[in-house]
């Protein structure tokens, strides 16, 4: 009686199911750690609730007549906020810089203020204009809606 010896699946498929087996454990890992980051983020922008100061911001900025007369039509963030932005359940404070361009020049937008139940209440929103240093007030319209 001849009894062979004969090698194990492993010992005879190694060459091939070692390298997948790691880089299919590599690759759930990488895939767990994206939707998590995906997580994290769809969270931090439900928390905000509504529009967030930034694109607020930038749309008042597109709907204001100065701004638009000086930087053009087609304003856009030109870069990332400069500042703090720092929101806990339905409180925040906010306090940056954007820098915003059209297509006839560039400007600063400039936002500060506070969250109290879950709405924004800005203490200065402008534009500063970069080529002439004007600054244009975006809460203007505002002010003159609450004293009528």
């Amino acid at each position: 009686m001849n009894i062979e010896n004969q090698k194990s699946w492993l010992g005879r498929n190694w060459p091939w199911a070692l390298p997948v087996g790691c880089c299919s454990g590599c690759l759930i890992f990488i895939i767990i750690l994206i939707v998590g980051f995906g997580a994290t983020v769809l969270s931090v922008v439900d928390s905000l609730g509504g529009l967030s100061p930034i694109e607020e911001a930038i749309e008042r900025a597109e709907k204001n007549e100065r701004v638009v007369q000086l930087l053009g039509e087609d304003i856009e963030s030109d870069g990332f906020p400069n500042g703090t932005i720092s929101i806990s359940d339905a409180d925040g404070e906010v306090d940056f810089t954007i820098p915003i361009k059209g297509d006839k020049g560039e400007g600063l937008l400039v936002v500060k203020g506070i969250r109290k139940d879950k709405k924004w209440i800005y203490e200065d929103l402008y534009v500063t204009i970069k080529e002439t240093n004007e600054r244009i007030n975006l809460l203007e319209k505002e002010k003159v809606l609450e004293s009528i």
